[in-house]
């Protein structure tokens, strides 16, 4: 059963989900139980170093969408921030199907398809938007479904270190 996503922990400040050690948990977490691979460094420090390593210092893309119909961003670490040229406060309000231009939405959704059925997809590639409507090639992306030990689902991520322009 879908859930929200947990409010983020009070005194995290603007940033939310950005710095937060649970979010990070689930996360991490689920990318390690689907992917069968870590998400990130071990050696990055306590949960709360290592969720401001992915969001801060990480040198690939990390992405999250909630469970909502239409499912929105909580989560764009800097990388992806700088990729899709939004600022976090931007990120956090779009629709995560505006990633992706009108024709490219079918694939897209297909994809996402494929993770609820399947958990995750590795080695995806697709076409997506930035703010100032660039295309570009996002490469050897793994997309999975963000599910807690207890098995609900909050979302889906996406993580990608490669991407070119179309």
């Amino acid at each position: 059963m879908a859930q929200p996503l947990p409010a983020p922990r009070p005194g995290l400040g603007p940033l939310g989900l950005a710095l937060d050690p649970d979010f990070l948990r689930l996360l991490a977490g689920s990318h390690a139980r689907l992917v069968g691979v870590p998400l990130l460094p071990e050696d990055t420090g306590d949960d709360i170093a290592r969720a401001r390593w992915l969001y801060e210092d990480a040198p690939f893309c990390v992405l999250a969408h909630d469970t909502a119909a239409d499912p929105r961003f909580v989560y764009a670490n800097r990388a992806a921030q700088a990729c899709f040229e939004y600022g976090w406060d931007e990120f956090t309000t779009l629709p995560s199907r505006l990633s992706a231009e009108a024709p490219d939405r079918a694939e897209r959704q297909r994809l996402l398809d494929a993770v609820t059925r399947d958990g995750f997809i590795g080695d995806y590639r697709g076409i997506r938007i930035a703010k100032s409507g660039r295309s570009f090639w996002i490469e050897s992306a793994v997309v999975w479904q963000l599910i807690d030990e207890a098995g609900t689902l909050h979302g889906q991520a996406a993580a990608f270190r490669d991407w070119r322009a179309v």
